[in-house]
């Protein structure tokens, strides 16, 4: 989680941190998040909070159990439930969502409103019925005292869709060239939609006439520079009197329903256009919608209270009610999650976001209170004339030593340098000293006093009759005799290593050879033994078998071993006299070489490689063939049954 301050404003970015493929298997998942930090750190809100590609919209249910999600590719819808912190379905179509509208208090019905001019219309199990508008739609709204769903678009009509009739119903006719916002204001009742002009018309579904026209472009030159028309893309309502609009030039206007004019400019500088304005109540602010950063600012002073830069573009923002947690739609595969302490709590699916932004904040403020400090021990302050100070508020003691200011220790570490100069001096001429003193002396092979069981450790590893000691070494010696390399034990740093050191002192177990390898290759005399000796042979190893310890016999020893398996290095006849030349015994062999002189005077040679088979499968072949003689006697040809 990474936190950031804007204006002493402290923010918390839930989705900061690496993210893990969904083929990782669940065993590397938990390897990397015992060694990756990033990966450790990380919150992971609501599981696979996020899209293939790009989000466009988000959006919770009235009730505030569900979030739905749109994104690409291929275009889709995700239900999230925040009682179990993970995906609840998802749902694919054809087109590209440009909006979509919630119908009940949860999940159950929604319409999508389509990129190809079709409104899809979903209930619990899946898809209900899908139908098209006559032009492209920009947005979709649904009213709940009439049961109407209204879209508009390329155009100036408003559609009308009486979902309880299930017809399109005469639609509203505006003055504009085309619509790119709907809003409703639910205490009046009032349907308002801004137009490409840089209007708002605001009709009563009561009467089906329009009963007002707002121009809000007249406003926008007169507190800010603008570059292009300042239609308008953003509308939405607070309260019973006050109404937002937002330009297409990067504006943020405030209106009294009852006036023309605004009683609140913003400016976003940017000149981007004003995807979304949403209200805090709580906390009077304003949250304002840019493809670059969203802005918290005071609804009635325009006070800047904290902004959030994002690194991609931004889409869409969902404000979860009632708390300082809010998503942003982005161009990006994560949806970006924040989350402001002092806009407001954490929702009751998520109250550990507050218990975890106090610990963060406690940590901050005692990291700041010892950045500020230097802890030094008696010996230091002597070093730096400082031990006066004793028993003075300039010093706090603590165990050992004392706390001090960092500016004064800097202070007096300045002035004191020349004598640090010439301890230091000091030290390198008394280390000179004593390397020719130690040239000099007869050398006694001993352990040094400076990482002494490093260097027993070392020296259990090496050969030390082939190779040097390791703190003879020219390269290594100043590990075993400067006190700068001394490895405590103490520190945190060897701390952190411990138990893989301890691991690696482990001793393990080691077999003791009880008997001389066997020398397969002997003499080729040697290997003409007489029965009488291979007897002599086994009366010893039985004899040697009683003598060894049950200990040792567990550890395993080498035993001569009479096999099959070493008939290989033998020749199938005994009789033959090994010491002949392998020439001359292979011109013996019938069949065995073929040779072949040509024309040219060359000479070819060649042989054929059998397998030596054993008396055993001699023994099996043979039974076999006389069973299979046996068998014939028996057989009665088929040509003898009768049909």
């Amino acid at each position: 989680m990474e936190s950031t301050n804007e204006n002493n404003v402290n923010i918390y970015n839930l989705s900061s941190g690496k993210s893990l493929p969904d083929w990782l298997s669940e065993r590397k998942r938990r390897s990397l998040q015992k060694k990756n930090v990033d990966v450790r750190r990380r919150i992971e809100l609501i599981q696979d909070f996020e899209m293939p590609a790009v989000s466009t919209q988000v959006k919770m249910s009235p009730d505030g159990n569900f979030i739905f999600a749109t994104g690409i590719y291929k275009p889709r819808i995700r239900c999230y439930e925040v009682n179990n912190l993970s995906m609840k379905f998802e749902r694919c179509f054809d087109a590209e969502a440009v909006q979509f509208e919630m119908l009940s208090d949860d999940y159950k019905k929604f319409a999508i409103l389509q990129c190809d001019r079709n409104i899809e219309f979903h209930v619990q199990h899946g898809g209900y019925f899908k139908l098209r508008i006559p032009k492209p739609g920009r947005d979709i709204k649904y009213h709940k005292a009439s049961c109407d769903i209204l879209a508009c678009g390329v155009g100036s009509e408003i559609y009308r869709l009486n979902l309880e009739q299930g017809r399109f119903l005469y639609p509203y006719h505006t003055d504009a060239s085309s619509l790119n916002k709907l809003a409703i204001h639910e205490y009046y009742d009032i349907i308002a939609c801004g137009t490409m002009e840089g209007k708002v018309e605001s009709w009563d579904p009561r009467q089906r006439e329009r009963i007002s026209i707002l121009d809000c472009a007249i406003s926008v030159p007169d507190h800010a520079d603008v570059d292009g028309f300042p239609s308008i893309t953003a509308l939405s309502f607070k309260g019973d009197l006050t109404m937002a609009v937002g330009t297409f030039t990067g504006q943020v206007m405030l209106y009294d329903i009852r006036a023309k004019k605004p009683f609140i400019v913003k400016n976003h500088v940017v000149g981007l256009p004003i995807k979304n304005v949403e209200f805090i109540e709580s906390e009077g602010l304003v949250a304002s919608l840019d493809p670059t950063a969203v802005k918290f600012w005071k609804q009635n002073t325009a006070e800047m209270y904290t902004s959030i830069t994002a690194p991609v573009h931004l889409n869409d923002l969902c404000i979860v009610p009632n708390s300082g947690l809010f998503f942003l739609a982005n161009e990006d595969q994560k949806i970006l999650s924040y989350f402001i302490p002092s806009i407001g709590p954490a929702p009751k699916w998520c109250c550990f976001l507050d218990n975890i932004t106090e610990e963060l904040e406690e940590s901050k403020q005692d990291a700041a209170v010892y950045d500020d400090y230097k802890f030094v021990t008696q010996r230091e302050l002597e070093q730096l004339h400082l031990d006066h100070l004793i028993g003075t508020n300039l010093l706090r003691a603590y165990m050992h030593g004392y706390f001090m200011d960092i500016r004064l220790y800097y202070k007096a570490k300045t002035i004191v340098q020349p004598e640090a100069y010439s301890e230091l001096k000091k030290k390198m001429i008394q280390n000179k000293i004593e390397e020719e003193r130690n040239t000099k002396q007869i050398r006694v092979k001993h352990l040094p006093t400076i990482n002494r069981d490093y260097a027993q450790k070392l020296l259990e590893k090496k050969n030390t009759k082939l190779v040097k000691t390791p703190f003879e070494d020219d390269r290594f010696k100043d590990l075993f005799e400067n006190p700068d390399f001394e490895i405590k034990k103490t520190d945190d740093e060897y701390a952190r290593i411990k138990a893989t050191v301890e691991k690696s002192n482990k001793k393990q177990v080691t077999f003791v050879q009880e008997f001389e390898p066997l020398d397969l290759y002997e003499d080729d005399n040697e290997m003409k033994v007489s029965s009488n000796s291979e007897s002599e042979l086994d009366e010893e190893s039985e004899e040697s078998e009683e003598e060894i310890p049950v200990e040792k016999k567990r550890r395993g020893t080498l035993q001569p071993v009479d096999s099959d398996r070493f008939n290989l290095l033998k020749n199938e006849n005994e009789d033959e006299d090994l010491t002949v030349p392998i020439e001359e015994r292979l011109k013996k062999a019938e069949g065995f070489i073929k040779e072949r002189h040509t024309a040219m005077g060359n000479k070819n040679v060649s042989w054929t490689a059998t397998k030596t088979i054993s008396e055993k499968q001699k023994k099996r072949a043979e039974e076999r063939k006389a069973h299979m003689k046996e068998r014939e006697k028996y057989r009665r040809p088929a040509k003898y049954l009768k049909k």
